[in-house]
C-alpha cells in the first residue's frame, strides 16, 4: 500500500485560530475594528427625526413667520445692491438658526453611534497614505470581492425594504394626500411635515434592525479576517515572551551561577549537617555579628553530595542528624537564620563541633 506525502507545514499556515489579545490590540491601533456604517446612519436618522417630531411645530411656525415677514417687507424694498445683500444675509441667518439644531443633533448621534461600536479610538495609521491602495489590480479585486458582493446585496435589500415601508405609509395616508389641494396651506404643510417625520421614524427603526444584523456580520467578518495560524501564534509568543529554548538555557545558566555562589560559601561554614545521603545543610555562626546561626548552603541528592565534597575538601566537620537535616531543609532558606524551635538542636551540634576544634 502506498501513501501520499502530506506537507504538515501547509496546515500550520492555515488561519484557523482566534486572534490573540495582542493581535486584536495591534489591529485596533491600525484602525481595523468591527464597525457598521449602517448603525451610524440608522441612529442619526432616528434621532434627527425624533428631534424634528419634538420641535417640528415650533420650526414650522418660525418658518411661516419669516416667510410672511419677508414677503411683506423685503419684497417692497427698492432693488439695490445694499437691499439684496441685506436680504441674503437675513435668509442665511435664518437658515443657520433653523438647521443648526438639526446639525448639532446629527453630530451628537454620529459620535454616540461610533462610540457604541468601537469606544474611544485614535488611529492615525488608518489615514496614512499607502501606495498599495493605488494599485489598480488590488482595487479591481476589492470591487469584485465577496465582501463587495455582500455589500451590494445589502444595499439592494435596504432599498427594497425602505421603499416598501414608505409606500405602505403613503398608501395608508392616500386619502389625505389626495385632498391636500382642497385644504388650507398651513394644514397642508402640517400634514406633509407629520407624514415626513412618520416615514423617517419608521425607516429609521427598520434601518436599526438591519444595522444590528449588519454589525453582527461585521464582527464575524472582522474576527475571520484577523484569524491566526498556529505558526503565527508561536511566532508571537516568541516575540513577546522569548524563545522557550533560550529562556530555559538562561534559567539553567542562572541556576548554575547560583549553585556556584552557594558552593563558594561552603568553605566558610562551621558545620555541615547531613541526612546522610539525601540532605546537606551548611551552617555558619559568628557570635559577635550574628544573633543565630545562618544557613549558607543546602541541597538534596546530587547537590547534597557536592556540598559534602566541598566540605570534606576544606576540612569542614560533617555531622549526621537525620531529623535536624530534614527540618532545617524544610524550614529555612539560604541566608535565613535557624528557626527558633531548632535552636537547641543546632546549639548541641555546634557545641560538639567546637569541642572537636578545641574551641571550648
Amino acid at each position: 500500500m502506498s501513501f501520499l506525502p502530506v506537507d504538515l507545514q501547509f496546515f500550520a499556515q492555515e488561519k484557523t485560530e482566534k486572534a490573540t489579545p495582542k493581535k486584536k490590540q495591534e489591529t485596533r491601533k491600525k484602525g481595523q475594528v468591527a464597525k457598521s456604517t449602517d448603525v451610524n446612519t440608522a441612529i442619526i436618522l432616528l434621532l434627527v427625526f425624533i428631534f424634528l417630531w419634538l420641535i417640528g411645530s415650533f420650526l414650522g411656525k418660525q418658518t411661516m413667520k419669516f416667510l410672511q415677514y419677508m414677503f411683506q417687507e423685503y419684497l417692497l424694498f427698492d432693488l439695490t445692491p445694499e437691499n439684496v445683500h441685506s436680504l441674503f444675509l437675513e435668509i442665511t441667518k435664518q437658515a443657520v438658526i433653523f438647521t443648526a439644531p438639526l446639525m448639532f443633533m446629527a453630530m451628537l448621534a454620529a459620535i454616540a453611534s461610533n462610540y457604541l461600536q468601537v469606544g474611544f479610538l485614535f488611529a492615525p495609521e488608518a489615514i496614512k497614505m499607502k501606495l498599495s491602495k493605488l494599485d489598480p489590480i488590488q482595487g479591481f479585486k476589492r470591487i469584485y470581492s465577496i465582501r463587495a458582493i455582500v455589500e451590494l446585496l445589502k444595499s439592494l435589500l435596504k432599498i427594497a425594504l425602505v421603499g416598501l415601508v414608505t409606500f405602505t405609509i403613503l398608501w395608508i395616508s392616500i386619502e389625505q394626500i389626495l385632498i391636500l389641494a382642497l385644504i388650507p396651506l398651513t394644514d397642508s404643510l402640517s400634514f406633509i411635515g407629520n407624514l415626513t417625520v412618520t416615514m423617517g421614524v419608521a425607516v429609521s427603526i427598520l434601518l436599526i434592525f438591519l444595522a444590528v444584523l449588519d454589525y453582527m456580520y461585521q464582527r464575524f467578518d472582522h474576527e475571520k479576517n484577523i484569524r491566526m495560524s498556529k505558526q503565527d501564534i508561536k511566532d508571537e509568543y516568541k516575540k513577546s515572551e522569548g524563545d522557550p529554548l533560550i529562556k530555559s538555557k538562561i534559567k539553567e545558566k542562572q541556576r548554575q551561577m547560583a549553585m556556584q555562589r552557594m558552593m563558594q560559601e561552603v568553605p566558610k561554614a562551621d558545620v555541615v549537617i547531613t541526612n546522610p545521603t539525601h540532605y546537606a545543610i551548611a551552617l555558619k555562626y559568628d557570635g559577635e555579628k550574628m544573633d543565630a546561626p545562618v544557613v549558607i548552603a543546602k541541597g538534596v541528592d546530587f547537590i547534597a553530595q557536592k556540598i559534602k565534597g566541598v566540605a570534606k575538601h576544606h576540612e569542614i566537620i560533617t555531622v549526621e542528624n537525620r531529623p535536624l537535616a530534614r527540618a532545617l531543609y524544610d524550614q529555612a532558606d539560604i541566608g535565613d537564620e535557624v528557626p527558633e524551635e531548632l535552636f537547641k538542636a543546632v546549639a548541641e551540634v555546634l557545641a560538639y563541633v567546637y569541642r572537636l576544634k578545641n574551641k571550648v
